[in-house]
């Protein structure tokens, strides 16, 4: 079901920006110098970590999930295959209260509440930046404040060098499990302040791969020891972005269509010796973007975002059977297509009261709309409706060495449904502030602390589906504390060049966590409020880096201790669980990516490591643990230059020691793959 020829929506989406060539001035040979913009005195307050330009390109990774892992404190829920969902979670508070943002503006799922980081490329990334409670500055949307952590993915912008109007990038990527990935990115100057790009990535494999599956009965006798291959995990996805960059006075704009679209197989679990099944899942994801940034003199700032989404599932769920080796596919169990619309609006003004303090004011508005199609099913869907207003009043001020932010953020909820009564509206507001402090004026070391409280909404998920939604669900609390610390050191002549570290210990706790719970039948389970979860962790980051000659050394690492408990009770009564480690949370992870460069070779060795924790059957007890897993990645890269033109090579091989392992339990990843990316740069 997924079309060969792209549609007319397509090509519309890759070629309007080119409509503004005709009210664009033709360019000039005009060279523009570079403008370094200088203010006051910036320092993070807030825990944040980075991997962004060479170090993106070097990693061993297909998409952003695969990035994401290297950042200390993040679990990715991966379900194995090329097809298969991939979500993240930051200290175990849940993949709901994780913020993602695709250039400066969320990325949102009122369905779900899950954003499948796995659709998400690499190829035009410029950076990807986390950070826990929220970015160290106030000129920020609503958004931004409201959300637990937040994850901040920037593509790249056009960088024009030489004099030149025009650079155009074609890239090809294959891999040893039959896959093919072209893609290309052409960026066009414009004018002396307005440029273009426009880029596309198709995907195309049949994503089956070896595993082995083993497990062990209650006693400890095996039950299953045996190598399959992985099917129903292939997927045909294409992606087209295309984007305006303006510079103004004092200011600057950019306007963004992103276009995906993908017919993927969604893999299920291994489970009762059955290797296959029939889940399909349809994508077409829209959205339209814009941003504006104007300094309306020294003390006053404004900026204005806007956007429309529209997304598009088709899930489809059949039966199937194995016979003589064979899989055959039976009636459909689901055929559900769903229809999502969001519109959103935010403005964000921030004044100068006094050099060392400022003050802002932001606000959201945020409208989603669910429409669905599901085939055979006799009860009625509510096709809600929400309107969000989101305000966030926040100041900054610094004195001396030390520096504070605070903020509150409210948040007022209507809602919208046409079967069931209408839904109470819901208004709240959530406190947070963060201080900063350098003891030391002459060395770079850093002290913080900060607390903040959020709450999530249920999705229209958890309140409206059919024998599953509650509408009388609450909305999920947590508090969060930390504190840590930063040290950074450069120099020329010392052994190391480089030398950074950062550390910090955590807790939050969740109240009226949303759970599902059984009815007595299977088949039908409520979402209640009965949930409390108290974790605590350390974190910490270590950078190295050390220049011989024309060989660049650098070295990321990354650990993570995590205790994540549940503490719920249900009816005055604590449940078999109380006390127990969450579902998938290691108490230790941790992640090595080490790096040797010179101007045209490159060389990067990445590791990752998840310890013991237990699976989604709740009690810690041996049957349900999931044992430790590690991957070795390696890659080798080469660039040169041949009549102007820059080709670069790149060879990868993955989880080289061909180890097993599972992310999900039931769900198992690729063994040892390779990977052969070439491109060339007109």
């Amino acid at each position: 079901m997924y079309r060969n020829k792209i549609s007319t929506f397509t090509l519309l989406l890759l070629w309007s920006p080119l409509v503004l060539l005709a009210q664009v001035p033709k360019d000039t040979v005009k060279v523009l110098k570079d403008v370094i913009i200088t203010g006051k005195p910036y320092r993070e307050v807030i825990p944040v970590q980075s991997l962004s330009g060479k170090q993106l390109e070097n990693l061993a990774s297909h998409n952003v999930a695969d990035a994401l892992r290297y950042f200390a404190g993040t679990q990715i829920k991966d379900y194995g295959g090329l097809g298969g969902l991939k979500t993240v979670d930051v200290r175990n508070m849940g993949t709901h209260h994780v913020g993602v943002f695709y250039d400066g503006i969320q990325l949102g799922n009122a369905q779900n509440g899950v954003t499948d980081l796995g659709k998400y490329s690499l190829d035009d990334m410029e950076a990807l930046t986390m950070y826990n409670g929220q970015k160290s500055e106030i000129f920020q949307s609503a958004k931004d404040f409201s959300a637990a952590s937040t994850i901040y993915m920037r593509t790249k912008k056009p960088v024009f060098k030489d004099g030149k109007n025009t650079n155009l990038l074609l890239r090809y990527k294959t891999m040893s499990i039959n896959y093919h990935d072209p893609s290309f990115r052409w960026e066009q100057r414009l004018s002396d302040s307005v440029s273009l790009s426009v880029s596309s990535q198709y995907i195309k494999s049949n994503g089956e791969y070896s595993f082995r599956y083993k497990r062990n009965n209650q006693d400890g006798s095996l039950a299953y020891d045996t190598t399959a291959t992985r099917h129903n995990s292939d997927i045909a996805a294409l992606r087209v972005e295309s984007g305006l960059y303006g510079k103004i006075k004092k200011g600057s704009w950019d306007a963004k269509l992103y276009y995906y679209d993908s017919d993927r197989g969604a893999p299920g679990a291994i489970v009762a010796n059955k290797f296959a099944d029939g889940y399909r899942q349809y994508d077409r994801n829209f959205f339209a973007q814009g941003y504006l940034v104007k300094d309306f003199s020294d003390k006053f700032k404004f900026q204005t975002r806007a956007k429309y989404a529209y997304d598009y599932t088709h899930y489809l769920a059949r039966d199937t059977t194995s016979i003589l080796g064979e899989t055959v596919t039976e009636g459909a169990q689901s055929d559900d297509s769903y229809y999502q619309h969001e519109l959103y609006f935010s403005t964000v003004s921030m004044y100068s009261i006094l050099p060392i303090w400022d003050i802002s004011l932001a606000v959201d508005f945020q409208y989603n709309k669910l429409d669905a199609t599901r085939k055979g099913i006799q009860t009625q869907f509510s096709y809600p409706q929400r309107y969000t207003v989101l305000s966030a009043l926040a100041s900054s001020f610094r004195l001396g060495e030390f520096k504070v932010l605070a903020s509150v953020v409210g948040t007022h909820v209507t809602e919208q449904v046409r079967y069931n009564a209408k839904a109470p509206d819901k208004t709240e507001f959530t406190p947070a502030i963060f201080l900063g402090y350098q003891p030391f004026k002459e060395t770079d070391f850093n002290i913080r602390a900060f607390a903040k409280r959020i709450f999530r909404m249920p999705t229209f998920n958890d309140l409206y589906y059919t024998m599953v939604g509650s509408s009388t669900l609450r909305p999920e609390y947590m508090n969060q504390y930390d504190v840590g610390f930063t040290y950074n050191f450069l120099s020329e002549t010392a052994f190391l060049n480089k030398f950074s570290i950062q550390a910090d210990a955590y807790y939050t706790h969740t109240r009226d966590k949303i759970v599902a719970a059984p009815t007595g039948n299977l088949f039908r389970w409520m979402m209640t409020n009965m949930g409390q979860v108290r974790g605590k962790g350390i974190e910490t980051v270590l950078n190295l880096g050390k220049r011989i000659q024309q060989l660049n050394l650098s070295t990321n690492l990354s650990y993570t201790y995590a205790e994540s408990k549940d503490f719920t009770t249900f009816a005055g009564l604590a449940l078999s669980s109380y006390g127990d480690q969450i579902p998938y949370t290691p108490w230790h992870s941790g992640s090595a990516i080490i790096n040797a460069g010179t101007e045209t070779w490159n060389f990067n060795y990445s590791f990752i490591y998840v310890g013991k924790r237990y699976n989604g059957n709740v009690n810690n007890i041996k049957v349900n643990e999931v044992q430790p897993w590690y991957t070795h990645d390696l890659s080798a890269q080469k660039s040169f230059t041949v009549r102007n033109y820059k080709f670069k090579a790149t060879i990868e091989a993955n989880n080289l020691l061909n180890q097993h392992y599972e992310v999900i339990y039931n769900y198992p990843m690729p063994g040892r793959t390779f990977r052969l990316i070439m491109s060339v740069q007109l």
